[in-house]
């Protein structure tokens, strides 16, 4: 799953964005509501947390327009504001969350795969392939009713293909979901993920698509 953090406190940001991304998470940050918006318009976000009180745009106006938009990304807006008033602007301009400052990180984490879970069908908390059971929400893994252990990076590049109900993905596409915007490096990074998930998950579960990706099977 991919997040985007916009959030001025960058202290607060890179703590937030170093905890989600020992989640599981690939997590990109802005610190301005206009680059925020641009950034939201341009990538492909699984969810957004949006600081109100934003230089450039403020928050409201951010998820605002986005909504204008057409996008339905889940919207998790913090704020240090702390009122009935401005928790309904926030969820007036489409918001689907809201937090107020300070808050616990534990909470925000549950907050955020509450989020994720409502989203339609392809995020299901529970995904079957044949005798691959990958439960999101637990980030637990099973074959044949044993548990496979996996590191975060593992779940995540596994996650993304169960997640897309055995259609291909491109090494591209799960790039840009698994790894963070920044990410720079050599794009073969995926097929040590795949190498090694084969490995612990046995031969036959995700199937190579010569010129084209990878996908789940049962």
């Amino acid at each position: 799953m991919r997040l985007l953090i916009v959030e001025d406190e960058r202290r607060l940001a890179l703590s937030l964005a170093k905890g989600l991304r020992a989640e599981g998470f690939a997590v990109d940050v802005v610190h301005d509501g206009r680059e925020g918006l641009h950034r939201a318009q341009e990538g492909t976000y699984d969810l957004i947390v949006l600081d109100i009180m934003l230089p450039g745009l403020n928050g409201y106006r951010v998820c605002g327009a986005l909504r204008a938009a057409g996008s339905e990304v889940p919207i998790l807006m913090l704020t240090a504001k702390d009122g009935e008033y401005d928790e309904a602007e926030g969820l007036d301009t489409g918001a689907d969350d809201y937090l107020t400052k300070p808050f616990s990180y534990v909470v925000l984490v549950a907050r955020i795969r509450a989020l994720l879970r409502r989203r339609g069908a392809g995020a299901s908390p529970v995904v079957r392939v044949g005798a691959l059971v990958v439960d999101r929400g637990a980030r637990r893994v099973e074959r044949d009713g044993d548990e496979v252990a996996l590191t975060a990076k593992e779940f995540s590049v596994l996650e993304h293909l169960a997640a897309n109900g055995g259609d291909v993905c491109s090494k591209a596409d799960i790039l840009e979901h698994v790894w963070d915007f920044a990410y720079d490096g050599d794009p073969n990074i995926v097929e040590v993920y795949v190498s090694a998930l084969r490995r612990k998950l046995g031969p036959g579960f995700i199937e190579t698509v010569r010129g084209a990706g990878y996908r789940l099977r049962a």
